[in-house]
């Protein structure tokens, strides 16, 4: 595991400063710097083009940055780590568009998304009886799913793949959760569940959630961080950020 420079220590779980990206001449990232507490919740808000993807990609070693710090859990340098050593450290990212195994039953995506030696195939096929059950109930009954179960994952609403795909990463015990515009499509129930299980999962995990919905953002009750062209433009309170004339005029409008 490469570890950064001892001057370069952070007691927050994720550090970012300085970080700059350029893709064929553009700026993608332009001096971002964020830190991030143990525990925290942080929405992150900002136009089309803000650089929220591309803040995700650096965390997770999709992308590198041309220059700038990335830190994780204090000193690991996530710049010199590739994806999967990325979500072994306990990095787990949930795209905007569900993934799931829909042929398969709701129980058995959890399970194929363990954490542990075993490979995710050996595990749903050779090995099922040596899996906690308990531990795929808990999970699965945290995102609202238990009663869903033995249910083929197709047959989920849209709102419930997000849940499942979200239980997938609870079963990888990750660290840090890092989830892009969970609610996009979803009836104003499931956001209200969906922000309701967030506000759970954050007593057990550090969680990014990029977001648009500002009605969403408002039912996190979390700190606010407000990206334009690649930089952070505002910071704080989802009241205080609304409020700041620049975030009016770039992206919420007047």
């Amino acid at each position: 595991m490469t570890r950064a420079d001892p001057n370069q220590v952070t007691p927050s779980i994720l550090y970012l400063d300085g970080i700059e990206v350029s893709f064929d001449g553009y700026r993608a990232l332009r001096g971002l710097s964020l830190t991030l507490d143990k525990g925290e919740l942080r929405a992150i808000i900002g136009p089309n083009g803000a650089g929220k993807t591309t803040m995700m990609d650096i965390v997770t070693g999709k992308t590198r940055p041309d220059r700038g710090t990335a830190l994780f859990a204090g000193s690991v340098d996530l710049t010199k780590l590739d994806e999967s050593e990325i979500a072994e450290l306990g990095i787990g990212r949930k795209f905007q568009k569900p993934t799931v195994f829909e042929s398969q039953s709701v129980a058995d995506n959890v399970l194929l998304a363990l954490s542990g030696p075993r490979g995710p195939w050996s595990a749903l096929f050779g090995l099922r009886s040596r899996v906690d059950v308990d531990r795929i109930d808990a999970v699965l009954a945290k995102v609202r799913l238990l009663e869903m179960r033995d249910s083929l994952a197709g047959a989920l609403s849209h709102g419930q793949k997000q849940w499942l795909e979200i239980a997938m990463l609870l079963a990888q015990n990750p660290k840090l959760l890092l989830v892009d515009e969970p609610v996009a499509g979803m009836t104003d129930a499931e956001t209200e569940t969906t922000a309701a299980l967030l506000r759970e999962i954050n007593a057990e995990h550090t969680i990014v959630v990029v977001e648009h919905d500002m009605d969403f953002v408002r039912m996190l009750g979390c700190r606010v961080t407000c990206l334009h062209e690649g930089a952070v433009l505002a910071e704080g309170a989802l009241d205080a950020v609304s409020a700041d004339p620049r975030v009016i005029e770039v992206y919420l409008g007047r």
